[in-house]
């Protein structure tokens, strides 16, 4: 029995491996995606910000950003579902930072709100 013996289940199953893994990554981002819209909508809602982190959420903005634009150099500069979903990822965040920024230090006038 040579190596190449040994190793041919191995060879059939990363395939399935790559799709499962990729049905997943696709599966939690898309509801992490979604997971920050409660944050969003909250922060809306009470019209105060003063319990959200803006350091955090910039933090997260940095990482997302960064991380898409790794996986599009490392990619050969092709835009992929990992990139995609971490660059949707970035401008959410970076949604939330704004959304407390803005909370934080322009006076709500009651002329403009996103929740009646």
């Amino acid at each position: 029995m040579n190596a190449a013996t040994l190793n041919a289940p191995l060879a059939v199953a990363r395939p399935r491996r790559l799709a499962w893994l990729s049905g997943a990554f696709a599966l939690f981002n898309s509801l992490r995606i979604v997971a920050y819209l409660p944050t969003l909508l909250a922060i809306h809602a009470s019209g105060q910000a003063d319990q959200h982190s803006l350091f955090t959420w910039l933090t997260f903005t940095g990482a997302n950003l960064t991380m898409a634009l790794w996986l599009h150099e490392q990619g050969g500069r092709r835009v992929n579902r990992a990139v995609a979903v971490n660059a949707f990822n970035a401008l959410m965040c970076g949604a939330i930072a704004v959304s407390i920024a803005w909370l934080r230090w322009m006076p709500p006038t009651g002329h403009f709100n996103f929740i009646p």
